[in-house]
């Protein structure tokens, strides 16, 4: 028996190209099936083959849990019962009782080479699955095989990926036969079918087609920094050299176009504007905004977000076809995009600056003239007038030395005030408000102004009523009221 076991190991390793070991643990769960069935199906079984003899052993074990963890006790067992056997013993560690080995020759043969030859085909797709992925080739060239479901099985070599429906090209109709590209999206090792799975529409497609285009890129000279796309339509890419010599747009394009025409057939004729790509990031939305000219900027580090003036003759090119220029601009920079014109961004900026005024007018007890001689400084804030350098606000020509240290100590007082009362009110905050994703000290405290001090005080307000009592914006506002309604939704299911 243990002869015929071995033969049976060497025969099989060699016809299917796997090592011994694999053959080995297939066999080694076979019988361990088997002796289930004989058993107890709900026993956990371990069989032990011996690679050089052939000779197995069968054990039950039960898995070594807490005391209080006790679910199960066909495949558990408590740490106090499993020191009484062996005393040094530890939690999930097994305790193991030796079963009368079952004669291999009266399983059903059938069911246990099944299992055996099912072991092998699985450990066969994950040795190609590792030899195609140490190759690092993220761009899967293959054929479509079949369709199943509008998705298309593609044969890459010796093996098999998924090109999902959603992650096509719109419009475009692949058939068995065809020759297709696509970008590795995803590797799925626990699908039972093929766990390669593909996108065409991923933006790091056009980047690695580009790369094949572009021998610039591959040598180091051009580097592709981000792309956006909007599937079989339209793309940007934004592009930088790493030598001064090197024009990135052109060399993309190639001669006549040819490069990135050889890029736009592959994707369905989808068109492709290149932008020059910037470390500023102000100049590098005004180049993704291209063909629109941009009049002017203002950047809000704090939201991640830019107001982009322009004006009425160039503001439907800014916004493309159905946002679509606005949207891939924003997506490839990372950036908020917040379009308008000049007339817009003054009203806006009007708006702003008569908010500011009061508050200054207010708290810093200044005049109107006072108030917008800070503004036309570029200050927004108590804190920075409070806490900006001096040497900075000696340059304010309208104001003398004692007049800025006026306004500076006025600054800090009004904060150190405000300071005093927050802490006041956050005597007032319940632990289940100060605790939610989201919610800080200082909003917290302004919330408590308002008489809300717990988190279903929050959940009973409206979006706009939590954005006028604090100032934040209505996503923000939208997302705390959803996580302090949450418990109430759990509470009923």
């Amino acid at each position: 028996m243990s002869r015929e076991l071995l033969l049976l190991v060497d025969a099989l390793a060699r016809e299917k190209n796997v090592p011994r070991d694999i053959v080995f643990g297939a066999l080694e769960l076979a019988l361990a099936s088997a002796t289930k069935k004989r058993t107890n199906d709900e026993a956990d079984v371990r069989v032990d083959i011996d690679r050089e003899t052939g000779e197995f052993e069968s054990f039950r074990r039960w898995l070594v849990v807490a005391d209080d963890m006790l679910e199960d006790p066909e495949l558990q067992i408590g740490l106090t019962a499993a020191q009484q056997q062996i005393s040094d013993i530890v939690l999930e560690d097994y305790i193991e009782e030796a079963l009368e080995p079952i004669d291999f020759g009266r399983i059903g043969a059938q069911a246990a080479k099944q299992v055996i030859l099912q072991k092998i085909r699985d450990a066969e797709r994950e040795q190609l699955l590792n030899d195609f992925l140490d190759r690092k080739e993220f761009l899967v060239s293959g054929t479509v095989k079949r369709m199943e479901r509008g998705s298309a099985i593609i044969e890459a070599g010796r093996i098999e990926a998924l090109l999902p429906r959603d992650q096509m090209i719109p419009k475009e109709n692949l058939r068995p036969g065809d020759r297709v590209r696509a970008w590795l999206a995803k590797v799925d090792r626990q699908a039972r079918g093929p766990q390669l799975i593909l996108s065409r529409t991923a933006p790091e497609f056009i980047m690695k087609l580009f790369e094949l285009e572009v021998p610039e890129i591959e040598d180091g000279l051009l580097e592709i920094k981000a792309a956006a796309r909007d599937a079989g339509m339209r793309a940007k890419i934004a592009v930088k050299s790493n030598d001064p010599r090197v024009d990135p747009i052109g060399t993309c394009v190639g001669m006549r176009g040819s490069r990135v025409t050889a890029v736009t057939n592959e994707l369905s004729g989808e068109r492709v504007d290149i932008i020059l790509w910037s470390a500023d990031p102000a100049q590098f939305v005004i180049g993704a905004l291209a063909p629109a000219e941009v009049q002017s900027i203002v950047v809000d580090e704090e939201k991640h977000a830019m107001d982009v003036v322009v004006d009425e003759d160039n503001l439907a090119i800014a916004i493309g076809r159905g946002g679509q220029n606005v949207r891939l601009a924003s997506e490839l920079t990372g950036w908020t995009i917040n379009l308008m014109t000049i007339e817009e961004s003054q009203s806006k900026s009007e708006t702003e600056h008569s908010s500011i005024r009061a508050l200054f007018i207010a708290k810093l007890d200044v005049d109107e003239e006072v108030a917008n001689i800070l503004i036309e400084e570029g200050f927004s804030t108590l804190e920075e007038i409070a806490y900006v350098p001096l040497a900075e606000m000696l340059e304010i020509d309208a104001f003398d030395e004692a007049t800025i240290t006026e306004l500076r100590e006025r600054a800090r007082n009004v904060l150190l005030t405000e300071a005093i009362v927050d802490e006041e009110q956050m005597e007032k905050v319940a632990d289940d408000l100060l605790s939610l994703e989201g919610m800080d000290k200082s909003l917290a405290a302004k919330l408590a102004k308002n008489g809300v001090t717990d988190r279903d005080s929050l959940a009973d307000l409206a979006t706009d009523e939590l954005t006028e009592m604090t100032g934040i914006d209505a996503e923000r506002a939208t997302a705390l009221i959803t996580v302090a309604r949450a418990h109430w939704f759990a509470e009923e299911e």
